[in-house]
């Protein structure tokens, strides 16, 4: 199974979207909450190629982007393909 990570912020409804996401497929995934943090904010920006807002997603350690592009993704199968070549 893929490891997926999850940078997010607490009230973030871009988060909220994507963990909905997640969760309807039935992926589970790790959660980094990075509201109060600025080291693991910077942490998060260097792995993502500079994008600082949330959230950020990694599958497998590959930056995804956010919200949009996990649901872009999602739309066009590409998740899933990404998903079943990692099992």
């Amino acid at each position: 199974m893929a490891h997926i990570q999850i940078y997010t912020s607490m009230f973030c409804p871009y988060c909220w979207r994507a963990k909905n996401l997640l969760t309807g497929k039935g992926l589970e995934f790790e959660e980094i909450d990075v509201d109060g943090n600025p080291a693991l904010r910077r942490s998060m920006a260097e792995r993502a190629e500079g994008r600082t807002t949330v959230p950020q997603i990694f599958i497998d350690g590959r930056p995804i982007g956010g919200s949009d592009e996990l649901a872009a993704l999602d739309s066009t199968g590409e998740l899933d393909r990404m998903l079943q070549g990692a099992a």
